[in-house]
């Protein structure tokens, strides 16, 4: 891991095209401001670790179900 120390206005460039700019310091938070091209996903990592959960979930198949579908397309 890669660890910058960075002051408010300052930023850090990701590449060529992503640049992640401290925006302000306050109250224990950091905003960051990202400029990125549009076909860069950016995700906070709870929600990233959700979307993956419930792709996961989404992609197991019961064998059952597999079983039932190639006997309805054979009888065809």
């Amino acid at each position: 891991m890669l660890i910058l120390t960075r002051k408010p206005g300052e930023s850090i460039t990701i590449g060529d095209n992503i640049i992640v700019k401290v925006v302000s310091i306050e109250h224990g938070q950091i905003k960051l401001g990202i400029e990125a091209p549009k076909d860069v996903k950016i995700y906070r990592t709870e929600l990233y670790e959700q979307i993956q959960q419930q792709n996961t979930h989404a992609a197991r198949v019961r064998k059952e179900s597999v079983v039932k579908a190639a006997k309805y397309i054979l009888r065809k």
